[in-house]
């Protein structure tokens, strides 16, 4: 099963919000998902992320492979530093 750390669409039509989860990538956008990782606020003025990073670093760890956007906002709450591609646990 591949596993992929992804954003699922919440909220009202034209209001957005997003929960970042750790799915199986055949699974639909809003579809099952294994565990939820924290939030993605876009239309809050600044946006607003909230990341567990223990969570997100520990799927890192088993595999998954954050998609383009969840890879950013990794980045930007530090959980990208604490998993340290490329170097085994």
């Amino acid at each position: 099963m591949a596993v992929k750390l992804r954003l699922m669409r919440m909220g009202k039509k034209k209001q957005p919000t997003y929960r970042v989860v750790a799915a199986d990538s055949r699974s639909p956008r809003n579809g099952r998902f294994i565990e939820i990782l924290g939030t993605y606020e876009p239309r809050a003025e600044p946006s607003v992320i909230k990341i567990d990073a223990d969570k997100a670093v520990a799927w890192l760890r088993k595999g998954a492979q954050p998609t383009e956007r969840v890879e950013k906002l990794l980045k930007l709450t530090g959980a990208w530093e604490q998993f340290k591609p490329g170097v085994p646990a």
